[in-house]
């Protein structure tokens, strides 16, 4: 048993242009969300000068985050949810088309393992 699942996932060589554009990049993190089963609550995103985009969506599973770095056609995704319906896989193969990724990978974390069994303390 788990407390959460931490999706960090890696996009290289993408198209600098969408991945420097803040509304592409806020529209498509909310609709990969919405592609995973999450419920959104709420998102943020800013746009850095001269280039770059961070943002996050916050859902009520957890959230979803993104900082890009166009000048080295580089996105990172943090994805992390409590739900286990949530399908983080579709929302990754969503991203990876959207931001024009030649090379992606990802790695899955399980949150609070070891914090699940154990009796707490009051």
């Amino acid at each position: 048993m788990t407390l959460g699942w931490h999706i960090i996932a890696e996009f290289e060589q993408c198209s600098r242009s969408s991945i420097d554009n803040i509304e592409y990049v806020e529209k498509h993190l909310n609709e990969s969300a919405k592609i995973a089963g999450a419920t959104i609550v709420k998102s943020v995103f800013h746009k850095f000068a001269p280039q770059g985009v961070s943002g996050v969506v916050v859902i009520e599973e957890s959230h979803f985050a993104i900082h890009t770095w166009p000048e080295h056609n580089y996105a990172a995704v943090d994805m992390f949810t409590c739900s286990e319906y949530m399908d983080y896989d579709k929302a990754l193969v969503y991203l990876k088309e959207k931001f024009g990724c030649k090379v992606f990978k990802h790695q899955v974390i399980k949150r609070g393992e070891n914090v699940v069994n154990q009796p707490s303390e009051v």
